[in-house]
């Protein structure tokens, strides 16, 4: 049952003020059965009050949390969350709430990511689907997540298959991805250090574009990888879509280690400057000593508060949204992260229950 008493209140104006806040709280709610009220909801934000990525999120959690929701309407500013029961395993099509953005505006990586740890706790199998963007500027793309976010995941003992449905390129659109995730005990990991380089890897996504594009994006990515001095396995895919795009990410993989990046393709841009683009980003990381990037470093943030043990891992950049992160998790448990480094710099990061 969820915990009795006044709920716990956020302001979700603080820090990055935006929608990772939302999301962290609704989870962590989930997780700890402590009711929660956020107030500003995406405070921080040029257009506040929840939207329909925020709202796909939320009816996700409800479903498995049977939760009571007071202000889930689109737009609104503030919003009142109180579980009635543990979390219990889903097999939904979580499918874009329509709004004022219009249809499709939701990453549906980002959707999948908001309920991955919840579900993992359930101690149920869970199948679900969500329906979005799957390939996005500055947003989380599948590559990204087939390749860094889910194996990294697993290294903590959570378990998660996906399967990339129909590819959604840019704001908008409507792709699909499938994600299977099994009941999971989770258990820290030390990753103060890299260790051994297993590899360096990197894929050119294409879907309605004509053949000799992913061809050229290979061949500069074994340009640069030569020139830097270091081997990659580079491959291309074709993906089913309802509109033509691209997509370069690049990762490498080390015995304690995990970090990529990702550039999506734009009309008019020549995809080797996008390969260009994702392989200096790779490399920015892997010349530090960061044992993850920055956005992976949000992603393990909730299951390393879960997990049995300490966990210890060093960032490349600390941004703000992580700090955001690190400060609604502690609102709902006492644990103790301690980080060493300032916003924008370097990090080293200790969590510990």
């Amino acid at each position: 049952m969820a915990v009795l008493g006044s709920p716990l209140v956020i302001d979700g104006s603080h820090g990055e003020g935006g929608g990772a806040l939302l999301r962290t709280a609704l989870a962590m709610s989930a997780l700890t059965q402590q009711s929660v009220r956020v107030v500003n909801v995406r405070g921080g934000s040029t257009r506040s009050g929840l939207n329909p990525e925020d709202l796909t999120v939320l009816r996700a959690i409800t479903l498995a949390t049977a939760a009571e929701c007071l202000g889930g309407d689109a737009g609104s500013s503030s919003l009142s969350f109180l579980p009635t029961r543990r979390p219990r395993g889903l097999n939904e099509v979580l499918d874009v709430c329509d709004g004022d953005d219009g249809p499709g505006f939701a990453n549906a990586l980002v959707v999948l990511l908001s309920v991955l740890p919840i579900l993992a706790r359930t101690g149920a199998y869970s199948s679900l689907s969500a329906q979005g963007e799957t390939y996005g500027s500055r947003m989380l793309s599948y590559d990204y997540f087939a390749h860094v976010t889910v194996p990294a995941l697993r290294r903590f003992g959570l378990y998660a298959d996906s399967d990339l449905v129909l590819a959604g390129f840019g704001r908008g659109t409507r792709g699909e991805v499938k994600l299977e995730v099994e009941p999971s005990h989770l258990e820290g990991v030390d990753w103060s250090e890299r260790g051994r380089l297993i590899g360096v890897r990197a894929v050119v996504t294409t879907a309605e574009l004509p053949e000799h594009v992913a061809a050229r994006g290979l061949q500069h990515l074994g340009r640069l990888a030569y020139y830097a001095g270091f081997e990659i396995d580079s491959a291309s895919q074709v993906v089913d879509a309802k509109s033509p795009g691209a997509m370069v990410t690049v990762w490498g993989e080390y015995e304690s280690a995990l970090g990529g990046c990702a550039v999506m393709g734009q009309r008019g841009v020549r995809i080797e400057a996008v390969t260009q683009q994702a392989f200096e980003g790779f490399c920015s990381w892997m010349r530090s000593d960061a044992t993850v990037d920055e956005h992976l470093a949000d992603q393990i943030l909730i299951p390393a508060a879960l997990a049995d043990g300490e966990t210890r891992f060093v960032v490349n950049r600390i941004t703000k949204r992580f700090l955001t992160t690190v400060w609604v998790v502690k609102q709902f448990l006492p644990i103790h992260i301690t980080l060493r480094g300032s916003e924008d710099g370097p990090g080293e990061v200790t969590v510990r229950r």
